[in-house]
């Protein structure tokens, strides 16, 4: 993965555990990378997961909520045209 150019970065502060600064950190030396370049790659590799896993919890929540709105599968496939 490039590293992007670092005049376009800002700085995040945020708090981990030891065991998982540890981890990071024995990452970035067995690659010769910096901690930071280790973390950015993670964050970039991994938000849309994230991303993806807080909607569908929106979702779910809507849906109890009853806002909303569910299709059973005759609606769907008359509203399909199937």
């Amino acid at each position: 993965m490039p590293i992007p150019n670092s005049t376009a970065m800002t700085t995040a502060t945020f708090r981990i555990s030891p065991e998982l600064k540890a981890r990071v950190d024995n990452l970035a030396k067995m690659t010769r990378r910096s901690s930071s370049s280790i973390y950015l790659q993670l964050v970039e590799d991994h938000i849309g997961e994230l991303e993806e896993v807080y909607r569908c919890l929106a979702i779910r929540d809507g849906i109890k909520a009853g806002t909303i709105r569910t299709y059973t599968t005759e609606e769907a496939e008359k509203e399909l045209g199937l």
